[in-house]
């Protein structure tokens, strides 16, 4: 068995949410048990040790999770992207395009000093639309993307080629 074959098991299939037809991965199982949440965090982060990580950017609301553990785990610092109007400092936005509309993102405006090298984190990589506002918004205020990493992995919605020019980790994939 290898070491992700174990995290599988901590990983649950809600069917039909949030709408009909979608299989959601649920990892709240996974953060419930302490060694499955730790060899998680501990896989992600033996890819960028000694890389010269200076921050990890995590999303709303499950990357918080996984960002600030692996930023903890690094010896870096964590930065929030969240949902328009939360945080309470200047902001800079970034708006993408979902499969139903349109949503965005905020980041500080001082939050990443040009040249800072970034590793953006978050649960799950699905269409990619998330974290290519992450990485536009690291750009945007002149931080070096280091990698994006994730739990997850959904491979049939090509998330991934969103990132052509970018080192992309997933420690689990589902085709």
């Amino acid at each position: 068995m290898s070491e992700t074959d174990d995290l599988i098991r901590h990983i649950r299939d809600v069917p039909d949410f949030p709408r009909e037809g979608i299989v959601f991965k649920d990892i709240t199982p996974m953060l419930k048990d302490p060694k499955a949440f730790r060899k998680a965090i501990d896989l992600l982060a033996d890819k960028y040790v000694g890389e010269g990580v200076d921050l990890v950017v995590g999303a709303e609301a499950r990357g918080f999770i996984v960002a600030s553990t692996l930023a903890y785990k690094l010896g870096a610092g964590f930065i929030l992207i969240r949902k328009p109007g939360k945080l309470p400092w200047s902001t800079e936005r970034e708006t993408y395009e979902l499969e139903y509309g349109e949503d965005a993102l905020e980041i500080h405006k001082d939050a990443i000093q040009p040249g800072m090298k970034v590793l953006i984190a978050d649960d799950l990589l699905a269409t990619g639309g998330t974290a290519r506002a992450c990485v536009n918004l690291v750009e945007r205020l002149g931080g070096e993307v280091a990698g994006l990493c994730f739990f997850i992995e959904l491979l049939f919605l090509k998330g991934r080629e969103k990132f052509e020019n970018y080192p992309v980790e997933s420690l689990i994939q589902y085709g």
